[in-house]
């Protein structure tokens, strides 16, 4: 691994739902909403002046929109992984999380007491989950050089942080990621430093 590389890892916009109830959105596939758009868009600006050599995103179409916005003014080609994709939350797939508490509580305590080996029916652990964006983002790494930005999701970059940082699986969620956040992470020979986390500016 060349030294002193950086990995510019960013959450996608905001998307397109019927409502503001809170859902398990891990697989649908669900485009950028137009505010999501333009949260892309000023996300470029932003990173107009850096050094990126290659953008790498989930194949889900939040993902790839938000990656193919800000590579657009470099011109550089995006590469899609289906390893990056966010977390496979089963049957419970698009269903608002009240729903979910109220018609499986068992289900829904359960997946709150054993948060890292839960697996939905259907879906995946976020153990599960973790594993395949760890290896996503090594196998990324060797395939490539110099800065690289990646697109991934709101879990998908959690996990990420939490294996960089060498924290548990179960502490993800102390971990915030909003729309078009900016995360780095320094990589030097093979070791990792996370310089920013959860940054949103203008």
């Amino acid at each position: 691994m060349k030294a002193n590389r950086l990995v510019y890892l960013v959450r996608p916009g905001k998307i397109q739902l019927g409502d503001d109830q809170r859902r398990y959105i891990g697989q649908i596939d669900v485009p950028l909403n137009e505010e999501g758009i333009n949260q892309a868009r000023n996300l470029c600006r932003r990173l107009g002046d850096v050094d990126i050599s290659s953008v790498h995103c989930s194949d889900l179409s939040r993902s790839r929109q938000t990656a193919e916005i800000i590579a657009s003014p470099k011109a550089i080609a995006v590469i899609s992984h289906k390893k990056l994709r966010e977390i496979n939350f089963g049957k419970w797939e698009g269903r608002t999380i009240t729903e979910i508490a109220k018609n499986y509580p068992e289900a829904f305590r359960e997946r709150g007491t054993d948060l890292s080996y839960y697996c939905v029916p259907g879906g995946e652990s976020y153990i599960d989950c973790s594993r395949r964006v760890v290896s996503a983002f090594h196998d990324i790494l060797r395939s490539s050089t110099g800065n690289i930005l990646i697109t991934g999701h709101n879990d998908v970059n959690r996990l990420l942080l939490c294996y960089i940082l060498g924290a548990p699986v179960k502490y993800l969620f102390r971990i915030s990621q909003r729309h078009v956040c900016l995360n780095i992470i320094k990589c030097t020979n093979s070791r990792f430093r996370v310089e920013l986390i959860n940054h949103v500016g203008k």
